[in-house]
């Protein structure tokens, strides 16, 4: 590749892609774990810096309803929902700071002055630019870095370039750290799916294990991308990891989200649920996978449990029955779930899942996933949809519409995969043809919803009961069985790249092994 060429690729590569390669370049010896909080801290201070300093330009021009105005009165700022940030916080002068040797402290200092201006920013900022293992060089070139991240002069656009990468840069922290990442970050694709099939236009929107908040900024974005009005959405959350919910908050400002009501508890939605009156028009939610230790031994006897008391070494079925106490009467959910709840009977859970299918006639529709979405887990997935309306004149009432899209999705790297936005489409709209009845789209061939042998099913409740309640899509679209829980392709493709990696790796300690023997017989 010519040297014109190359510059040009990389020129034509995505801003956030080259702010990830040169700030992950700057990390060093740092975890990813650790250096997200660095990063991120830092792409937040500057969102709120260039907010303020356009509501400060504003106010010191001092023209039209801003005559006579104070530029360094904090009540200006508070009326315009803009951070006040002092002096010794502001971009400008931490860059001017950012080649000395003390800038670690300087950046501490920062955040705790904004703290102290802004209450509810108190105890969400990072104080970690200290620590030894952050060489001040390495903070000062991320300075420069982030400093030429939004280059406009408008509220709105650095808003937008920072949050996109603030979003970005966390699926890639979560890409790095693996396993851990994956425990605060629900993978794009996945909220995107959630949020286009419910379409949370307006109303209450609860996420009570809410991460790192990207399904609230979906919400937003899916409403401000339909035209609709942001500020018809209400945000209320919950998370027990303080520093994610730290994220959280951070995530949510820098979208100009309204997050007063995503509290942060370490006991937890099932023991200290604080919302516990809030009864939502949506709850989207990826809560984690069969977890044995949530305290059910305490619950046996807890309102929410209307369908039946979940077995105290899995919550999986805890969590289906607090999203459907805080529904609404017209309320839908949409969450991800570890794909043994749609088959186990053990310790009560089939009585559980019999009864929200046959007497709370609460599930509208089941999605089979791809493996390799998740990062944290190899468990597979599917996705449930549950609406209080069936109840009410819904037009499927008395089916349940089947998903199976274990045949969708991309690699994006060797162990993990993602659903294209093709894939995203065509799920949403078979989910929405089939819930009203309508058209679906042209590339579907322009017909009212109908059943897709091997991809889609709507399936009479009565054919649910015949299979003793079983809910795994690949029953119902016209899969055999067997084929069901057992891909072949896929796990002979599995199969064949980790013999290929097997064989490379014992190829490298071979020859590493006889080059060391050759050294000692000379």
């Amino acid at each position: 590749m010519s040297k014109i060429s190359a510059a040009k690729s990389v020129k034509e590569e995505p801003l956030e892609k080259q702010l990830w390669k040169a700030a992950d370049k700057l990390r060093k010896n740092i975890d990813a774990a650790e250096y997200k909080h660095v990063v991120q801290g830092l792409i937040f201070l500057k969102y709120i810096s260039d907010s303020f300093e356009e509501m400060f330009a504003r106010l010191q021009a001092g023209e039209g309803e801003y005559a006579g105005a104070d530029p360094e009165d904090k009540d200006e700022y508070k009326a315009e929902n803009v951070f006040f940030v002092p002096a010794e916080a502001r971009w400008s002068f931490l860059v001017a700071k950012a080649k000395l040797p003390t800038i670690g402290t300087v950046v501490d200092e920062a955040m705790d002055a904004i703290e102290k201006e802004n209450p509810s920013l108190k105890g969400v900022l990072p104080k970690v630019f200290a620590r030894q293992n952050l060489d001040p060089t390495s903070l000062g070139g991320l300075i420069d870095l982030v400093g030429n991240i939004a280059l406009g002069d408008a509220k709105s656009r650095s808003a937008d370039v920072l949050g996109h990468v603030f979003e970005y840069f966390l699926g890639e922290f979560a890409l790095a750290e693996g396993k851990q990442g994956g425990q605060f970050y629900t993978p794009r694709s996945i909220v995107e799916l959630l949020v286009m099939m419910l379409e949370p236009y307006k109303g209450r929107v609860f996420d009570p294990c809410c991460g790192s908040g990207g399904m609230f900024v979906q919400s937003e974005k899916f409403v401000a991308e339909h035209q609709g009005r942001v500020n018809d959405i209400s945000i209320y959350g919950q998370e027990s990891n303080q520093t994610t919910w730290r994220l959280a908050k951070m995530n949510l400002a820098i979208r100009g989200i309204d997050s007063s009501q995503v509290k942060w508890n370490n006991e937890g939605s099932f023991l200290n649920d604080a919302h516990k009156d809030l009864k939502a028009d949506f709850i989207i939610a990826n809560p984690p996978f069969n977890v044995s230790d949530w305290s059910g031994e305490l619950l046996r006897t807890d309102g929410r449990w209307k369908y039946g008391a979940p077995p105290v070494g899995n919550a999986n079925f805890g969590w289906l029955q607090h999203f459907a106490y805080h529904l609404n009467p017209q309320g839908k959910a949409g969450v991800v779930l570890a794909k043994g709840a749609l088959t186990s009977k053990s310790s009560g859970e089939g009585d559980i899942r019999r009864a929200l299918i046959r007497d709370g006639n609460l599930i509208d529709c089941i999605v089979n996933l791809p493996a390799k979405l998740f990062l944290n887990t190899q468990i597979p997935a599917a996705l449930w949809f549950m609406n209080r309306a069936r109840s009410n004149g819904h037009p499927r009432k008395g089916e349940i519409l089947f998903i199976d899209a274990r045949n969708l999705g991309h690699l994006i790297n060797r162990r993990t995969k993602e659903l294209s936005q093709e894939d995203i489409q065509q799920i949403a709209d078979t989910y929405h043809a089939w819930l009203n009845s309508s058209v679906i789209p042209a590339e579907a061939g322009s017909q009212p919803y109908q059943d897709i042998k091997g991809f889609c099913a709507s399936v009479p409740l009565s054919r649910v009961e015949e299979l003793d309640y079983v809910l795994t899509p690949g029953r119902y679209v016209g899969l055999p069985d067997e084929e069901d829980d057992f891909n072949f392709a896929d796990r002979f493709t599995a199969l064949k790249a980790e013999f290929e990696a097997q064989l490379l790796e014992e190829a490298v300690l071979n020859k590493a092994i006889a080059e060391s023997l050759a050294k000692v017989q000379v």
